[in-house]
């Protein structure tokens, strides 16, 4: 019961920090926006099969990937971060925190 409450309380986190994070799409036609858009589409798939598919031989690579993949979808301008309240925040991090405990002990440690 514990593993579904933990998990629960992570979705719920994810989220009410989720709501405030847009994704956009333009048709740019500089050079810029389009090669970050392609890179980071490419990126996040290279390191999702990397971490699903060859997780014994590019695991860490996986990580690699995914994290080029997150920077370059910030620098093509394709997120736009809404302002979140701090009691949104306090809220989202204590539900996110106690699920990952409930998760991996089966308790909440204060």
């Amino acid at each position: 019961m514990s593993t579904i409450l933990g998990l629960a309380l992570i979705i719920a986190s994810i989220y009410f920090l989720g709501q405030n994070i847009v994704f956009i799409t333009h048709y740019y036609y500089d050079w810029w926006h389009k090669t970050t858009a392609t890179v980071s589409v490419l990126a996040l798939l290279a390191g999702v099969s990397s971490l699903t598919v060859w997780r014994r031989e590019m695991g860490n690579v996986g990580w690699i990937f995914i994290g080029v993949g997150i920077v370059s979808i910030f620098l093509s301008g394709g997120v736009v971060l809404q302002p979140t309240s701090l009691w949104t925040f306090l809220v989202s991090m204590l539900a996110f925190f106690s699920g990952y405990q409930l998760l991996t002990s089966g308790r909440i440690r204060f």
